[in-house]
Order: structure tokens, then sequence, then C-alpha cells
């Protein structure tokens, strides 16, 4: 979450950041919610010093005068647990208001409302064509026997499938492919769990605002992960370190799930954006002055793999309205698919700054104090994403698809299909 003294430092300042999602929130109960909460603690407090003090004068007291100091403690006994309790009670009210304030815009994003106001800051590659009639990815899954998306309804439902035979493979390829490179870069790689307390969800700021997108376990109290993020950033929480330990560098591999409600009209062929993925995501821990810079590495790590994929793409920096709640700058690398003519999102990466760290209490040590880190994510490979981008690209006349000549040392073969 935000440092809450910037009502009082900036407002002005948050305001122009929730303008520039689109939101148009009146923070004067907010400021003066957090004034009352805050003035009550202070209240309490003075008041409990107050009752030290005159319970180390009865010591020195005699007859009346100590029978009376001993009625003035505890009356200010009474007053001190009135107003602590009324104190956790406003700062709970403001606790609940202020988780739904999402991070603040970082001047460098784009500004707009939607995806179509996405800025390009680059294109890489030349957009794919073919001397034959090329099919899309669906027709190329179905075809070699790679995806099963009938039979995932089957058992599963809608927007679940099956990878089969060399698409298997082709997966953990990719898998071994990125932590090479990762691990070469001072990734540590992880395997996180995909089961994760509430509190998880809160600190990495995906609870309240996205819990539709959730699926969750409600016998246990736990919920599925929809990026491995979410366990990666929890990992250090209420942790402190020393500044020669950062930056902290993960890779996280997981299966991912999301509901992902409301965005069907995007994906009419339900490949795209299914409810259950395979994914490594990148994660940082890092000094708030080095997060700018390691943001930009991180979009130079995921260029990389990409062109090492030999996939044409475009680099955009994603509009304030369309930032999530946690991000305050967030890059999106899109691949072209030539069956749609139109380049469509395989990688992110977002500088969540003190957000997800403030809600997770993630610290460093300095000498002037503790310090809140930064915190970074991208993701490495979004899996099936990137397999439906190769048979896409790397289709050939005869119905089969080369493999890009980076990944063909992890695969054992250079080729899907005939």
């Amino acid at each position: 979450m935000i440092d809450p003294a910037l009502l009082r430092t900036e407002p002005e300042r948050l305001i122009r950041s929730l303008r520039r999602r689109g939101l148009e929130i009146d923070i004067t109960p907010i400021i003066e919610l957090e004034e009352a909460a805050r003035k009550t603690r202070q209240r309490a407090e003075e008041i409990r010093a107050a009752q030290k003090e005159a319970g180390r004068e009865i010591a020195r007291l005699q007859g009346s005068e100590k029978e009376a100091a001993i009625a003035r403690v505890s009356a200010l006994a009474d007053e001190f647990k009135a107003l602590e309790s009324e104190a956790e009670k406003l700062a709970g009210q403001f606790d609940d208001v202020w988780a739904t304030i999402p991070n603040l815009v970082d001047d460098r994003a784009a500004d707009g409302r939607t995806d179509a106001d996405n800025v390009e800051v680059r294109r890489v590659g030349k957009q794919t064509e073919f001397d034959f009639d090329p099919v899309d990815f669906a027709t190329l899954g179905t075809r070699l026997d790679l995806i099963d998306m009938d039979r995932g309804a089957k058992v599963s439902g809608s927007r679940f499938g099956y990878l089969k035979g060399q698409a298997v493979l082709l997966e953990f390829g990719l898998v071994r492919f990125v932590f090479d490179r990762l691990v070469a870069k001072g990734h540590v790689p992880m395997v996180p769990p995909v089961l994760v307390r509430e509190d998880a969800l809160y600190g990495t700021g995906f609870f309240p605002g996205d819990r539709e997108q959730v699926y969750s376990v409600s016998d246990d109290d736990l919920y599925l992960v929809g990026t491995s993020e979410v366990s990666l950033a929890a990992y250090h929480g209420d942790e402190i370190f020393n500044a020669d330990e950062l930056p902290k560098r993960y890779a996280g591999f997981s299966t991912c799930f999301r509901r992902e409600a409301g965005t069907y009209g995007k994906d009419t062929q339900g490949l795209f954006r299914v409810h259950q993925f395979d994914k490594v995501e990148m994660f940082v821990f890092c000094r708030p002055e080095d997060s700018p810079a390691e943001h930009e590495r991180l979009l130079a790590v995921e260029e990389e793999i990409v062109q090492a994929l030999e996939l044409p793409y475009r680099v955009v920096n994603v509009a304030a309205g369309d930032l999530g709640s946690s991000a305050a700058k967030k890059y999106d690398i899109e691949a072209w698919f030539p069956s749609q003519k139109t380049y469509r999102e395989i990688t992110s990466c977002s500088n969540t700054t003190d957000y997800q760290a403030r809600r997770l209490k993630v610290r460093m040590r300095t000498e002037s104090g503790n310090r809140i880190l930064h915190t970074l994510n991208g993701t490495a490979v979004a899996i099936g994403r990137v397999i439906l981008a190769i048979l896409e690209n790397h289709q050939q006349a005869d119905g089969s698809v080369r493999m890009p000549k980076a990944l063909i040392p992890c695969l054992g073969f250079d080729h899907l299909g005939p």
C-alpha cells in the first residue's frame, strides 16, 4: 500500500495519480479518518504516560491522598482502554479503505484509460510473412495433435485443455532454456507453493480488488495463485535485509490459476486465455533508488528471451488506467500473431515500488532506521502463449513447425510434426 503520510504531505499527488487511472475518489473522508485514528492513538499514549506517572507518585503518598491518587490512576486506566479501543477501531476502518487505493502511477507511465492507449516503445523483428497459406495456432495445435481443448472441456470445463506429445517436451525445453539464462543473470530458481494464505494475496495487492479472479479452497482457507509473483513476494515477508544482501533476484516456475472473469470476449478461441497455465516469473527485491534501473533490466532480459525464440514483437508502455493496482509502471511485450495480423501480449514486467513491500513488511537496515524496499516482477516465459506464438510464426509449408535454433539443444528435436 501507499505510505499514509502522503495524505498529510502530498494529497494532490495522490489525487493526480488516481485521476490518471481513471478514478475519481474523494479523499477528504480518508484524510479525516486517518487523522482521527492518529490523534486518538496519540491521546491514548498521552493518557498511558499520565497513568504511569501517577502510578509512580502513589508510593510517595499516604492516607487520603494515596486513595485519591489510586482513584485517579484507575480512572486514567479506564480512559486509556476506551481510547485504545477507539483507536484500533478507527485504524481498522482506515486500513480497510486504504487497502483499496492503488499504487502511485509513475510519471513515465503512459497516459490513458485502456490498453488501446498503450504507447509503443519499439518494434523488433519483421512481421512474419509466408509464401503459402498459413493457419492459426488453434488449427496447428489440433492438426499436430499438440493441444486438446475438447477433452479438456469434457474433464474440467471451458478454458481447460491438454498439452500433448511434443508440445509437452517443448514446454519443459522452454523452462530449461529460460532457467539457464536466468541463473546466469543471478536469479535463484524456485518452485514455490501454488496454494497460499490470504495474507500473501493481500500483501501483493491482489486482494481485496481482484478477489473474483482467484480460485479458493475454502475448507483450508487457501487460494490458488494466478502467478508465482505472490509466493515469491511473500517469501521474505516481515524480514529485514542488510544493504549488501540486495538485490535479491528469483525466478519461480509454477502452474497458475485464474478465473479470467470478464475477459472472454477478448479470446473467442479459448486458447490464449485459459484458467490453468504454466509460467516462469522473475521477482526482485531491491533498494528503492535502484528500482527504475532494475525495471529496465527485467525488460531487457525478457526481450533477450523473445529474440532468441525468433519472434517478432513490440514493447508497449502500459497506460495508467490499464495498470494493476500494485504497479506504478508496466511494460508489455506483444508477439506478432500472423493469423490475427496483430500483436498480443506474451510477457509483462512491473515496478510495484514500495506498494507490496509495505504490506508485506519487507525492509532494509540503514543508519537512519529501517526502510521499505521496492519489488518488481516480470514474466520470463508464459509457456502456453509462447508455444502459440512459436506455432504461428515458425510454421512451414509442409505442415511442420520449426524450432528456434537457440532452443534446439534443450529439446533434442528441431521441429514439431512430420
